[in-house]
């Protein structure tokens, strides 16, 4: 994945801070040698608690493929009770990579074809010193664990950045610890 277009699917709820964490991990990609980036977030109901799905895509080219992300290489999964509701795995790639935040490690999904990254994003950002249920920097961290892309360094740095003023240590921390706390099959 490393000299190609990587494809990432985001599902989270809304307020969850989906589409801030695909931004993030954008950036953060950007400015570690990924010239292409192109995030396109896609919800319906505009509310709190309604499921959101982001598509991103990176690439050391150009990206001339603007479709929306039908077989992604990833799919991060911010919120595990949204696995009820979704099929957060449909049309990913042979050999993709599901990273779910999950106290419940590969028991939460039961499906074989798939590389697994879980963590319990929740109470590791509540540790950081985060509300509870902000877990889209937190979920940056595990992702970051299974797709060794982005260094965990820029990406610290692009969530200080996004959270300058507004606990943007904690932000970072929480992305520290899911690293650090990913299990990865």
């Amino acid at each position: 994945m490393q000299d190609e277009t990587v494809e990432i699917r985001w599902h989270g709820r809304g307020g969850q801070g989906a589409i801030t964490a695909a931004k993030i991990f954008a950036q953060a990609a950007f400015h570690s040698g990924f010239p292409g980036v192109l995030m396109a977030p896609s919800f319906g109901t505009e509310r709190r608690g309604a499921p959101v799905e982001v598509s991103l895509k990176i690439s050391r080219a150009g990206i001339n493929d603007l479709c929306p992300i039908e077989h992604p290489d990833v799919v991060v999964v911010l919120d595990d009770s949204i696995l009820d509701e979704v099929n957060v795995v449909a049309g990913i790639k042979p050999d993709g990579i599901l990273v779910i935040n999950t106290p419940r490690g590969r028991g939460v999904y039961g499906g074989n074809h798939v590389r697994m990254a879980t963590a319990d994003v929740t109470h590791l950002a509540e540790k950081a010193g985060l509300k509870r249920g902000i877990v889209n920097t937190g979920i940056i961290g595990a992702l970051a664990k299974a797709l060794p892309i982005v260094p965990l360094p820029a990406l610290l740095e692009a969530i200080k950045a996004e959270f300058n003023g507004k606990k943007g240590a904690e932000n970072a921390e929480a992305a520290r610890l899911a690293h650090a706390n990913t299990t990865t099959e």
